[in-house]
Formats: structure tokens, C-alpha cells, sequence
């Protein structure tokens, strides 16, 4: 059986709706402007032999981005790790069990993921690195992904954590 998303994943509250939909915005953004660099860089090379040369650098920035931002819409929408025809099976009082159990690991890890993200990205900023490429990016720039995109995550974990502890009528 699979949940009704037709009218959109399961809120908390309008924060985290509010959350979601620039979340949204943003990668749907950043998505366009990868696919028009992306392509601009396919046509120059193909038609003129020409490189814009940061290319490459922008679309490996944005490619991270959009892995933790589209990771954090899945979770979100419940289609993120999740076993299906296993965790159907349980019943509603263990679905929910697991589903804290899961919440609060991928919590911590996401936590400590993002204090170490935030502790490169520090370091570099103090110490003024750059990436050795055409654009010379501060490495802070791209690091600021690491923690902002697992406290995106944890913030939606949060959103999920409340929502399990309801309980559905009909259940129990």
C-alpha cells in the first residue's frame, strides 16, 4: 500500500512548509542553471572548440547542492530509505517505533555531520584557502554546503520525528 501524496507530503506545521517550498525553489533553480551551463559548455566546445572553464568547478558546487537540498525533499516526502514491502508489514505501533528509532540516528549522524562541516568550512575561511581553479572560489564558499545541507536534512528529521508520534485515527 502506498501513501496518498496527492496532496503533498505530511506537514508539522507551516515553518516547515514554508521550509520545503524554498527549498524547492532553490534547486529547481540551481537545476536550470546547471542544465543551460551545462549545455552552453556541450555547444561551445562542439561548435566553436571554446571551454568557459569554470564550468566544470560551478557544476561540481551545484551538483552537491542538489544532492543534500533533493535529499532533504525526499526524506521529506517519504521517499527517501525506506524498504516498502518490509516496513508494510509491521504493525502500526513497531512502523512507528522504527520510525523514531531511524529519526534519532539519522539525527545525531546528521549533526555531527554538520558540526564537522561546519569546522572545514571554518578552518578554511580562517585561513584563507582558495581552490586552485579558474574562478580561485574561497573554499569556504562550497564547504558552507556540508552544514547547511545536513542541518536542511535535520530540520526535515525533526518535521518527521513530530509526525510520528501521532497517531493516525483508525490505528492502534
Amino acid at each position: 500500500m502506498t501513501p496518498d501524496t496527492s496532496r503533498g507530503p505530511a506537514s508539522a506545521g507551516p515553518a516547515f512548509d514554508l521550509l520545503a517550498r524554498i527549498t524547492g525553489v532553490l534547486t529547481g533553480a540551481v537545476l536550470v542553471a546547471l542544465v543551460l551551463l551545462v549545455c552552453t559548455e556541450a555547444m561551445l566546445r562542439g561548435f566553436a572548440n571554446v571551454s568557459l572553464g569554470f564550468a566544470e568547478e560551478l557544476t561540481g558546487y551545484a551538483v552537491v547542492m542538489l544532492t543534500f537540498f533533493g535529499a532533504a525533499l525526499a526524506l521529506r516526502s517519504g521517499s527517501l530509505f525506506q524498504v516498502h514491502f518490509l516496513f508494510e508489514r509491521f504493525a502500526p505501533a513497531t512502523r512507528r517505533i522504527v520510525l523514531r528509532l531511524f529519526v534519532v540516528t539519522a539525527l545525531v549522524i546528521s549533526a555531527v555531520l554538520a558540526w564537522k562541516g561546519y569546522d572545514l568550512m571554518a578552518s578554511s575561511l580562517s585561513r584563507g584557502k582558495f581552490a586552485p581553479t579558474v574562478l580561485r572560489t574561497p573554499l569556504w564558499i562550497p564547504q558552507l554546503l556540508l552544514p547547511v545541507g545536513f542541518l536542511l536534512i535535520a530540520t526535515f528529521l525533526v518535521e518527521q520525528f513530530l509526525l510520528c508520534g501521532r497517531t493516525p485515527r483508525g490505528e492502534d
